[in-house]
């Protein structure tokens, strides 16, 4: 997805755990010979999944290191690195 963000992915993420919360304290129910679901715990669960890994993959810092070159010239047989 082209255009997510760190605040988007954070959001979404907090939305995923928050649905988590509820859909755990009272998933599903039964009166008599009806019963009600509210939502699927394995779908929220990939979704929390899905955006900790967007927001791991943001979050991560780059590092590049310097290419080590040879200045100078070459003294028996060596180069002097930067």
């Amino acid at each position: 997805m082209a255009g997510i963000t760190l605040e988007i992915a954070d959001a979404r993420l907090t939305q995923y755990m928050a649905a988590e919360t509820a859909v755990l304290s009272s998933q599903a129910y039964k009166i008599d010979d009806r019963e009600m679901t509210r939502a699927d715990l394995d779908a929220i669960r990939s979704g929390i999944e899905y955006w900790s890994d967007w927001v791991e993959k943001l979050n991560t810092v780059q590092r590049i290191l310097p290419i080590p070159r040879a200045v100078g010239r070459v003294r028996g047989g060596r180069y002097r690195m930067r």
